[in-house]
């Protein structure tokens, strides 16, 4: 499914990285993603929710 967290469905954004003549470069920040394992299930999720999880116990 590529680089989305599966609970949330989060996903990469995108940056503009400016050099010093003030040239603009696009570029892609991800998500920081983890495979956890989730109601018995391997998953992609991402740290926001690993974060959300824990703090619900």
């Amino acid at each position: 499914m590529g680089k989305k967290c599966d609970i949330c469905g989060r996903g990469s954004k995108k940056g503009a990285q400016r050099s010093h003549s003030n040239i603009k470069t696009l570029k892609r920040q991800n998500i920081n993603l983890q495979t956890k394992t989730v109601d018995g299930k391997k998953k992609k999720v991402c740290t926001k929710c690993i974060k959300t999880m824990a703090k619900m116990k």
